[in-house]
């Protein structure tokens, strides 16, 4: 998987599978904008790939902002001259909380950064790769765009709707050189999955991870580099022939019916 001379932007990657997937794609020849809410964090991700010789940009931006998103588009443009590969990946994870109790202002925020700030990425991004003729969209969506969590309402529904998004847009672009896929992580060792735990039992969070992990055929949590492969894989030309599709990282968790119950534990 050698991208040198492509130009690559990853969305959320001050930590995490975006952190991640950004020294992976510079590490293999590729320019990254590295984009972020968080702008010290993905200044540090810039200088991270810079220090180990690499080439990248850092752009402090919000997801669910029109004009912040065209600004990192603009940014990666007037560095590099092109976009070849688009990792959509920000995201939040919400609260855990029956929908009974949903706080409102929390869905909206949900559904703004996984939903419409996949959405406003691939709005910005694409007109660039029709003009190019070419590119790659991964779009991070999770396992829970396939299974239902009780607790988990408004991130589940929010996932359901990148994979519908992914599905639909690799339909309308792919005769135009851009293929559009999503990748779906079962629970990674990032933050995401700690803080879940934390909420489902504040008291005895590892007791939480231990049962996670026990439910997944593998013992454990992915890592973020098995994320991040999974990503560049489908951004490569190994998977040219692949589109509108949704690669499940989770150890064979949903294959089993593994998923842990949220709801009536200890919050």
């Amino acid at each position: 998987m050698d991208f040198t001379g492509q130009v690559a932007i990853v969305t959320g990657a001050a930590n995490g599978i975006g952190r991640a997937t950004a020294l992976a794609f510079a590490a293999r020849g590729a320019k990254v904008v590295a984009v972020d809410r968080d702008a010290e964090g993905v200044a540090r991700t810039a200088q991270t790939i810079q220090q180990q010789g690499g080439t990248a940009l850092g752009v402090g931006a919000d997801v669910t902002k029109s004009a912040d998103v065209a600004g990192y588009v603009k940014a990666a443009v007037d560095a590099y001259g092109r976009i070849d590969c688009f990792f959509n990946n920000a995201g939040i994870e919400g609260k855990v909380v029956p929908i009974a109790e949903y706080d409102e202002d929390v869905f909206d925020a949900v559904i703004g950064v996984n939903v419409k700030g996949v959405f406003l990425g691939m709005r910005h991004v694409l007109p660039v790769m029709i003009a190019q003729g070419r590119g790659a969209i991964v779009n991070t969506a999770s396992v829970a765009g396939i299974t239902g969590t009780p607790g988990l309402g408004p991130y589940v529904a929010s996932k359901h709707a990148v994979i519908g998004l992914t599905k639909s847009v690799s339909g309308e672009v792919a005769r135009q050189g851009i293929r559009v896929n999503a990748v779906c992580p079962g629970p990674v060792d990032t933050r995401m999955i700690h803080s879940i735990e934390a909420m489902i039992n504040p008291d005895d969070a590892e007791a939480v991870s231990a049962r996670y992990q026990a439910s997944i055929p593998m013992g454990r949590y992915a890592s973020v580099d098995e994320i991040s492969n999974t990503v560049l894989f489908l951004c490569s030309d190994l998977a040219s022939g692949i589109t509108g599709a949704q690669y499940v990282v989770d150890g064979g968790r949903t294959a089993t019916g593994g998923a842990a119950t949220t709801v009536g534990a200890k919050r």
